[in-house]
Protein backbone atom coordinates (compact mmCIF):
# COMPACT_ATOMS: atom_id res chain seq x y z
CA UNK A 1 0.00 0.00 0.00
CA UNK A 2 1.48 3.42 -1.26
CA UNK A 3 1.46 6.30 1.75
CA UNK A 4 -0.44 8.45 -0.68
CA UNK A 5 -3.46 5.60 -1.10
CA UNK A 6 -2.94 5.36 3.09
CA UNK A 7 -3.03 9.25 3.58
CA UNK A 8 -6.12 9.35 1.51
CA UNK A 9 -7.89 6.65 3.16
CA UNK A 10 -7.07 8.23 6.80
CA UNK A 11 -8.48 11.81 5.04
CA UNK A 12 -11.58 10.17 3.74
CA UNK A 13 -12.16 8.72 7.56
CA UNK A 14 -11.36 11.83 9.30
CA UNK A 15 -13.77 13.83 6.83
CA UNK A 16 -16.44 11.37 7.10
CA UNK A 17 -16.37 11.61 11.16
CA UNK A 18 -16.30 15.64 10.35
CA UNK A 19 -19.38 15.29 8.23
CA UNK A 20 -21.23 13.36 10.26
CA UNK A 21 -20.63 15.44 13.46
CA UNK A 22 -21.78 18.29 11.32
CA UNK A 23 -25.03 16.89 9.98
CA UNK A 24 -25.41 15.60 14.01
CA UNK A 25 -25.03 19.38 15.18
CA UNK A 26 -27.00 20.51 12.66
CA UNK A 27 -30.09 18.00 12.71
CA UNK A 28 -29.97 17.53 16.23
CA UNK A 29 -32.02 13.66 17.13
CA UNK A 30 -34.59 14.10 15.14
CA UNK A 31 -34.87 10.97 13.06
CA UNK A 32 -35.68 12.19 9.78
CA UNK A 33 -32.57 14.32 10.08
CA UNK A 34 -30.79 10.96 9.77
CA UNK A 35 -30.64 11.53 5.55
CA UNK A 36 -28.71 14.18 5.92
CA UNK A 37 -26.49 12.93 8.48
CA UNK A 38 -25.33 10.15 6.01
CA UNK A 39 -24.88 12.44 3.26
CA UNK A 40 -22.91 14.73 4.65
CA UNK A 41 -20.80 12.09 6.12
CA UNK A 42 -20.76 10.66 2.27
CA UNK A 43 -19.99 13.94 1.10
CA UNK A 44 -17.26 14.35 3.64
CA UNK A 45 -15.45 11.07 3.38
CA UNK A 46 -15.76 11.92 -0.64
CA UNK A 47 -13.87 15.37 0.23
CA UNK A 48 -11.13 14.10 2.09
CA UNK A 49 -10.25 11.44 -0.57
CA UNK A 50 -9.80 14.07 -2.99
CA UNK A 51 -8.01 17.35 -0.65
CA UNK A 52 -6.05 14.92 1.73
CA UNK A 53 -2.97 14.81 -0.23
CA UNK A 54 -2.74 18.64 -1.13
CA UNK A 55 -2.46 18.78 2.44
CA UNK A 56 0.17 16.20 3.33
CA UNK A 57 1.66 14.86 0.21
CA UNK A 58 2.07 17.82 -1.90
CA UNK A 59 3.61 20.47 0.33
CA UNK A 60 6.09 17.66 1.86
CA UNK A 61 7.09 17.34 -2.35
CA UNK A 62 7.33 21.15 -3.12
CA UNK A 63 9.55 21.28 0.13
CA UNK A 64 11.91 18.49 -0.86
CA UNK A 65 12.13 19.54 -4.40
CA UNK A 66 12.67 23.30 -3.42
CA UNK A 67 15.78 21.44 -1.16
CA UNK A 68 16.98 19.59 -3.58
CA UNK A 69 17.96 22.37 -5.72
CA UNK A 70 19.06 24.96 -3.16
CA UNK A 71 22.71 24.55 -3.17
CA UNK A 72 24.53 23.61 0.21
CA UNK A 73 25.94 26.78 1.00
CA UNK A 74 22.03 28.36 0.76
CA UNK A 75 20.68 25.66 2.68
CA UNK A 76 23.26 25.69 5.16
CA UNK A 77 22.79 29.68 5.74
CA UNK A 78 18.78 29.20 5.99
CA UNK A 79 19.07 26.64 8.64
CA UNK A 80 21.88 29.26 10.33
CA UNK A 81 19.51 31.95 9.86
CA UNK A 82 16.73 29.96 11.60
CA UNK A 83 18.49 29.17 14.40
CA UNK A 84 19.53 32.22 15.30
CA UNK A 85 15.81 34.25 14.38
CA UNK A 86 14.35 31.21 17.06
CA UNK A 87 17.20 32.17 19.38
CA UNK A 88 16.19 36.00 19.24
CA UNK A 89 12.02 34.70 19.18
CA UNK A 90 12.90 32.64 22.37
CA UNK A 91 14.49 35.39 24.43
CA UNK A 92 11.91 37.82 23.47
CA UNK A 93 9.06 35.64 24.48
CA UNK A 94 9.18 36.03 28.13
CA UNK A 95 9.14 39.88 28.24
CA UNK A 96 5.85 39.59 25.13
CA UNK A 97 4.06 37.20 27.32
CA UNK A 98 4.06 39.65 30.10
CA UNK A 99 1.98 42.35 28.28
CA UNK A 100 -1.86 42.17 29.10
CA UNK A 101 -4.24 39.74 27.22
CA UNK A 102 -4.47 38.39 24.63
CA UNK A 103 -1.31 40.64 23.62
CA UNK A 104 1.17 38.10 26.17
CA UNK A 105 -0.69 35.27 23.83
CA UNK A 106 -0.70 36.56 20.59
CA UNK A 107 2.77 38.22 20.19
CA UNK A 108 5.75 35.16 21.52
CA UNK A 109 4.14 33.42 18.60
CA UNK A 110 3.81 36.08 15.67
CA UNK A 111 7.38 36.88 16.91
CA UNK A 112 8.74 33.53 16.68
CA UNK A 113 7.78 33.63 12.54
CA UNK A 114 8.91 37.17 12.24
CA UNK A 115 12.04 36.62 14.06
CA UNK A 116 12.66 32.85 12.17
CA UNK A 117 11.64 34.80 8.64
CA UNK A 118 14.41 38.04 9.35
CA UNK A 119 17.09 35.23 10.53
CA UNK A 120 15.95 33.38 7.14
CA UNK A 121 16.90 35.90 4.53
CA UNK A 122 19.23 37.58 6.45
CA UNK A 123 21.28 35.00 6.10
CA UNK A 124 20.44 34.07 2.50
CA UNK A 125 20.90 37.49 1.15
CA UNK A 126 24.42 37.61 2.99
CA UNK A 127 25.26 34.41 2.87
CA UNK A 128 28.57 35.12 0.69
CA UNK A 129 29.65 37.72 3.32
CA UNK A 130 29.00 35.10 6.41
CA UNK A 131 30.90 32.37 4.90
CA UNK A 132 33.83 34.35 3.92
CA UNK A 133 34.18 35.96 7.56
CA UNK A 134 33.78 32.50 9.13
CA UNK A 135 36.53 31.53 6.50
CA UNK A 136 39.23 34.35 7.36
CA UNK A 137 38.49 34.12 11.30
CA UNK A 138 38.77 30.15 11.47
CA UNK A 139 40.26 28.61 8.13
CA UNK A 140 42.95 30.59 7.32
CA UNK A 141 46.16 28.94 5.68
CA UNK A 142 49.55 28.29 7.41
CA UNK A 143 51.52 31.57 6.18
CA UNK A 144 48.90 33.68 7.28
CA UNK A 145 46.86 34.86 4.13
CA UNK A 146 43.14 33.82 3.54
CA UNK A 147 42.81 30.62 1.60
CA UNK A 148 41.29 31.10 -1.57
CA UNK A 149 37.63 31.30 -1.92
CA UNK A 150 35.23 28.24 -3.43
CA UNK A 151 33.10 28.27 -6.18
CA UNK A 152 31.69 25.75 -9.14
CA UNK A 153 31.48 26.10 -12.69
CA UNK A 154 29.26 24.50 -15.00
CA UNK A 155 30.52 23.34 -18.09
CA UNK A 156 28.13 22.51 -21.03
CA UNK A 157 27.64 19.67 -24.21
CA UNK A 158 29.72 21.49 -26.17
CA UNK A 159 32.61 22.09 -24.42
CA UNK A 160 32.66 18.60 -22.79
CA UNK A 161 32.85 17.20 -26.35
CA UNK A 162 34.98 19.72 -27.65
CA UNK A 163 37.87 17.96 -25.45
CA UNK A 164 39.91 21.03 -24.67
CA UNK A 165 38.29 21.56 -21.16
CA UNK A 166 40.48 18.50 -20.11
CA UNK A 167 43.97 20.11 -21.26
CA UNK A 168 42.88 23.41 -19.94
CA UNK A 169 41.76 22.06 -16.31
CA UNK A 170 45.02 19.83 -16.06
CA UNK A 171 46.91 22.95 -16.02
CA UNK A 172 45.27 24.30 -13.51
CA UNK A 173 44.06 27.46 -15.05
CA UNK A 174 40.22 26.70 -13.30
CA UNK A 175 39.77 27.04 -9.42
CA UNK A 176 36.46 25.90 -7.84
CA UNK A 177 34.57 22.74 -8.73
CA UNK A 178 33.69 21.96 -11.63
CA UNK A 179 29.76 20.51 -11.76
CA UNK A 180 28.73 18.54 -14.57
CA UNK A 181 24.24 19.13 -14.31
CA UNK A 182 22.93 16.16 -14.43
CA UNK A 183 20.57 17.39 -17.23
CA UNK A 184 24.13 17.81 -19.15
CA UNK A 185 25.07 14.27 -18.74
CA UNK A 186 21.75 13.12 -20.23
CA UNK A 187 21.71 14.86 -23.29
CA UNK A 188 25.40 13.73 -23.87
CA UNK A 189 24.31 10.11 -23.52
CA UNK A 190 21.19 11.00 -25.87
CA UNK A 191 23.90 12.51 -28.56
CA UNK A 192 25.75 9.10 -27.70
CA UNK A 193 22.97 6.94 -28.48
CA UNK A 194 21.83 8.87 -31.43
CA UNK A 195 21.06 6.46 -35.02
CA UNK A 196 23.19 9.10 -36.91
CA UNK A 197 27.03 7.91 -37.32
CA UNK A 198 28.59 11.30 -36.49
CA UNK A 199 26.37 12.67 -33.80
CA UNK A 200 26.83 9.29 -32.20
CA UNK A 201 30.73 9.52 -32.49
CA UNK A 202 30.48 13.03 -31.04
CA UNK A 203 28.12 11.81 -27.88
CA UNK A 204 31.05 9.00 -27.25
CA UNK A 205 33.94 11.33 -27.46
CA UNK A 206 32.27 13.26 -25.00
CA UNK A 207 32.03 10.65 -22.34
CA UNK A 208 35.66 9.59 -22.84
CA UNK A 209 36.16 13.50 -22.16
CA UNK A 210 34.21 13.94 -19.82
CA UNK A 211 36.33 10.10 -17.70
CA UNK A 212 39.73 11.90 -18.81
CA UNK A 213 38.69 15.08 -17.06
CA UNK A 214 37.77 13.10 -13.64
CA UNK A 215 40.86 11.48 -13.79
CA UNK A 216 43.32 14.20 -14.85
CA UNK A 217 41.60 17.33 -13.47
CA UNK A 218 43.59 18.96 -10.74
CA UNK A 219 40.43 20.15 -9.26
CA UNK A 220 37.32 18.31 -7.93
CA UNK A 221 34.79 17.03 -10.71
CA UNK A 222 31.15 16.58 -9.89
CA UNK A 223 27.93 15.29 -11.08
CA UNK A 224 25.39 17.36 -9.80
CA UNK A 225 21.62 15.97 -9.61
CA UNK A 226 20.39 20.07 -9.31
CA UNK A 227 17.44 20.38 -11.88
CA UNK A 228 15.72 23.46 -12.88
CA UNK A 229 11.89 23.18 -13.20
CA UNK A 230 9.52 24.69 -15.64
CA UNK A 231 12.32 24.84 -18.28
CA UNK A 232 12.91 21.75 -21.27
CA UNK A 233 16.53 23.32 -23.42
CA UNK A 234 19.46 22.78 -22.01
CA UNK A 235 21.26 25.49 -22.51
CA UNK A 236 18.31 27.34 -20.79
CA UNK A 237 18.27 25.25 -17.67
CA UNK A 238 22.03 25.72 -17.32
CA UNK A 239 21.49 29.54 -17.70
CA UNK A 240 18.87 29.44 -14.96
CA UNK A 241 21.31 27.42 -12.54
CA UNK A 242 24.00 29.21 -12.87
CA UNK A 243 21.89 32.35 -12.05
CA UNK A 244 20.59 30.70 -9.27
CA UNK A 245 24.30 29.43 -8.34
CA UNK A 246 25.80 32.11 -9.43
CA UNK A 247 28.59 30.76 -10.96
CA UNK A 248 30.19 30.76 -14.14
CA UNK A 249 29.59 28.58 -17.13
CA UNK A 250 32.12 27.23 -19.77
CA UNK A 251 30.99 27.24 -22.97
CA UNK A 252 32.57 27.44 -26.66
CA UNK A 253 29.04 27.90 -28.06
CA UNK A 254 28.27 30.98 -29.57
CA UNK A 255 24.40 31.33 -29.07
CA UNK A 256 25.01 30.47 -25.20
CA UNK A 257 27.84 32.99 -25.07
CA UNK A 258 25.25 35.39 -26.20
CA UNK A 259 22.39 34.69 -24.36
CA UNK A 260 24.16 33.85 -20.80
CA UNK A 261 25.70 37.70 -21.22
CA UNK A 262 22.17 39.29 -22.03
CA UNK A 263 20.99 37.68 -18.56
CA UNK A 264 23.96 38.77 -16.46
CA UNK A 265 25.78 35.26 -16.42
CA UNK A 266 29.75 35.20 -16.39
CA UNK A 267 30.72 32.78 -19.54
CA UNK A 268 34.04 31.71 -19.76
CA UNK A 269 34.53 30.56 -23.49
CA UNK A 270 37.00 28.32 -24.47
CA UNK A 271 36.93 29.72 -28.02
CA UNK A 272 37.71 33.56 -26.92
CA UNK A 273 40.67 31.86 -24.30
CA UNK A 274 41.98 29.93 -27.70
CA UNK A 275 42.31 33.48 -29.75
CA UNK A 276 43.50 35.25 -26.68
CA UNK A 277 46.58 32.78 -25.99
CA UNK A 278 47.49 32.58 -30.00
CA UNK A 279 50.77 33.66 -30.83
CA UNK A 280 50.08 37.65 -32.19
CA UNK A 281 51.76 37.87 -36.30
CA UNK A 282 51.84 41.17 -37.61
CA UNK A 283 51.92 42.32 -41.08
CA UNK A 284 55.18 41.40 -42.90
CA UNK A 285 56.51 38.47 -40.66
CA UNK A 286 57.72 35.24 -42.43
CA UNK A 287 55.62 32.14 -41.61
CA UNK A 288 56.05 29.14 -43.23
CA UNK A 289 52.91 27.03 -44.22
CA UNK A 290 51.58 23.91 -45.93
CA UNK A 291 49.01 24.91 -48.59
CA UNK A 292 46.52 22.43 -48.42
CA UNK A 293 43.33 23.76 -49.97
CA UNK A 294 41.72 25.83 -52.60
CA UNK A 295 40.54 29.28 -51.50
CA UNK A 296 37.06 31.07 -52.20
CA UNK A 297 38.75 32.94 -54.53
CA UNK A 298 40.41 32.67 -58.14
CA UNK A 299 43.82 31.35 -57.20
CA UNK A 300 44.29 31.84 -54.01
CA UNK A 301 45.17 28.60 -51.28
CA UNK A 302 44.31 27.75 -47.77
CA UNK A 303 46.75 26.60 -44.84
CA UNK A 304 46.88 26.42 -41.24
CA UNK A 305 49.38 27.61 -38.54
CA UNK A 306 49.77 24.69 -35.43
CA UNK A 307 47.69 26.90 -33.90
CA UNK A 308 45.19 26.21 -35.54
CA UNK A 309 44.84 29.88 -37.38
CA UNK A 310 43.79 30.16 -40.92
CA UNK A 311 46.09 31.25 -43.69
CA UNK A 312 45.00 32.25 -46.95
CA UNK A 313 48.09 32.37 -49.49
CA UNK A 314 47.38 34.80 -52.24
CA UNK A 315 48.02 33.05 -55.66
CA UNK A 316 48.39 29.58 -53.62
CA UNK A 317 46.36 27.61 -55.62
CA UNK A 318 49.50 26.55 -57.16
CA UNK A 319 51.29 25.68 -54.11
CA UNK A 320 48.97 22.64 -53.36
CA UNK A 321 50.96 20.31 -51.27
CA UNK A 322 53.82 22.22 -50.78
CA UNK A 323 55.30 23.85 -47.67
CA UNK A 324 56.42 27.36 -48.66
CA UNK A 325 57.69 30.95 -47.16
CA UNK A 326 54.77 32.95 -46.87
CA UNK A 327 54.66 37.23 -45.83
CA UNK A 328 51.94 38.04 -44.11
CA UNK A 329 50.15 40.67 -45.38
CA UNK A 330 46.99 41.77 -43.55
CA UNK A 331 45.60 39.88 -39.85
CA UNK A 332 42.17 40.02 -39.86
CA UNK A 333 40.10 38.70 -36.49
CA UNK A 334 36.84 37.40 -36.66
CA UNK A 335 34.15 36.32 -34.30
CA UNK A 336 35.62 32.49 -35.37
CA UNK A 337 39.17 33.35 -34.70
CA UNK A 338 41.98 35.28 -36.50
CA UNK A 339 42.72 34.94 -40.12
CA UNK A 340 45.75 35.95 -41.78
CA UNK A 341 46.29 36.56 -45.46
CA UNK A 342 49.77 36.42 -46.94
CA UNK A 343 51.77 35.90 -49.99
CA UNK A 344 54.56 33.83 -51.35
CA UNK A 345 57.74 34.94 -51.00
CA UNK A 346 58.76 33.26 -54.39
CA UNK A 347 55.97 33.03 -57.09
CA UNK A 348 56.84 29.29 -58.62
CA UNK A 349 57.37 30.06 -62.39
Amino acid sequence: MSIDFFLRLVGMVVFGVLGWQLGVMLGGSNPTSLPYIVVLSLAGAALGLLVTPYFTIKPFQVVRQSIRKMPANQLMAAIAGLVVGLIVAALLALPLSMLPSPLGQVLPFVGAIIFAYLGVAVMVMRQRDMFAAVENKFGSRGDGRAPKESGMVLLDTSVIIDGRIADISHTGFISGVITVPQFVLAELQHVADSPDALRRNRGRRGLEMLNKLQKDSTVPIRISDMDVDGVREVDDKLVVLAKQLRCPVITNDYNLNRVAELQGVTVLNINELANAVKSVTLPGEELHVLVIQEGKELGQGVGYLDDGTMVVVENGRRYINDTISVIVTKVLQTAAGRMLFASPMVEKG
